[in-house]
């Protein structure tokens, strides 16, 4: 087929790196003048894992990434044990692949690349679309420019802001979520030895507020997001903040919560407003269809986000594959994909509040009713998107 992908972000190059093993013709059109990926911090579980081994990104994975020994979810304050789950060796033993925390920078460096090798005129940048239309035969992306291109078949990974999810649902708007995220990394050399936590994910939970803590680049930096209530507070997209404000919202958390506010490059501080959607059920149309963001926008209170993705990619170019017509594949991929990440939507939502509560005491009890390790390791790592039944 003749595929056209709009959006150069992980999901994107995800999609046309798949796509593109199965030898389908394959264009990518990104609004940026470079294709670069902003952030920070992702954490990648086996169920994505598996999609990037059969892209031969494992080396770069294991050359770039972190290895972490387990999720701790804390107090922010005197830094008790609320909860844990065991990652490492485990986490691979048990899903068949390993967990990663990596800079996105370099996971979507790695997926460039795969793709590149595969086709080096697939991405076309700077090209902004503006609308898309479809007919019986073909659909279209018109682009700012005037300018236009058309294929068998147009997936929009544009992320929340979406113009494709306009063609497809209608022009529905994310809404803002009440709260912000704090991002930014820290060499780990600026970092006192005994402040620095062992090679985890820890969560720290609070009132209103929580803050995940973890490695990246073998260990050299600290990643920081902290996620504050603010309901009267909608800002832009992402903000460029003093970083007094910073320093206030965890005034009084755990020294080594602070050890990383206090060496954050002061002129580094930005601040997101998070925002997300009621799922969806519906994705497609007869000939254009979404992953990502641009239809399952979520909190990133599972780390999950970019995996579902990538998971939709994988899924998506193995619907293509069916023996049947172009709408009764799409029909598949999204009846298979819906409800799962959905449910990563809910439940996304429920451990905001989860992580925000007051109590210690209720957060024992919250934790201990709630069987997170469980609760993921059942339903969530274990999915393979390359071999579950599209059944």
């Amino acid at each position: 087929m003749d595929i056209i992908i709009v959006g150069a972000g992980i999901g994107g190059l995800a999609a046309a790196a798949a796509l593109l093993q199965r030898g389908h013709k394959v264009r990518v059109f990104e609004q940026s003048p470079q294709l670069s990926e902003v952030g920070a911090g992702i954490q990648m579980s086996a169920n994505a894992v598996k999609v990037l081994d059969a892209f031969g990104l494992r080396r770069r994975l294991e050359a770039t990434g972190v290895r972490p020994k387990a999720f701790e979810f804390r107090r922010f304050d005197s830094g008790e044990l609320l909860h844990g789950m065991p990652l490492g060796e485990l986490h691979e033993q048990q899903h068949g692949a390993p967990y990663f925390q990596i800079h996105r920078g370099d996971l979507h460096a790695a997926l460039r690349d795969a793709v590149h090798q595969l086709d080096d005129k697939v991405v076309v940048l700077d090209s902004k679309v503006v609308r898309v239309e479809e007919d019986s035969s073909h659909a279209s992306v018109y682009f700012e420019n005037g300018s236009s291109a058309s294929a068998d078949l147009v997936v929009g990974a544009d992320g929340i802001k979406s113009v494709v999810r306009k063609h497809v649902i209608g022009a529905d708007q994310p809404v803002f979520t009440g709260q912000l995220a704090w991002r930014c990394t820290v060499p780990i050399a600026k970092i006192a030895p005994e402040l620095r936590t062992d090679i985890l994910s820890t969560i720290w939970c609070g009132p209103k507020n929580h803050a995940v803590t973890y490695y990246l680049r073998g260990g050299e930096l600290l990643n920081f997001v902290g996620c504050v209530e603010r309901p009267n507070e909608e800002e832009s997209w992402t903000a460029k903040r003093p970083w007094r404000e910073l320093s206030e919202d965890y005034a009084g958390w755990h020294p080594k919560v602070r050890a990383i506010i206090d060496a954050v490059d002061r002129s580094q501080c930005f601040r997101w407003a998070l925002n997300n959607r009621a799922p969806s059920m519906s994705w497609s149309s007869a000939r254009v269809t979404m992953l990502g963001d641009a239809v399952h926008a979520t909190l990133p209170y599972m780390a999950q986000g970019a995996a579902m993705a990538i998971e939709d990619a994988a899924v998506l170019a193995r619907a293509l594959e069916l023996d049947a017509p172009l709408q009764e594949q799409l029909r598949t991929y999204e009846w298979h994909r819906a409800p799962r990440t959905a449910r990563v939507v809910e439940e996304s939502t429920e451990m905001g509040e989860l992580y925000h509560i007051s109590s210690a005491e209720e957060m024992r009890k919250a934790f201990h009713d709630r069987n997170i390790a469980k609760s993921r390791n059942e339903w969530l790592y274990s999915y393979d998107p390359l071999r579950d039944s599209l059944t």
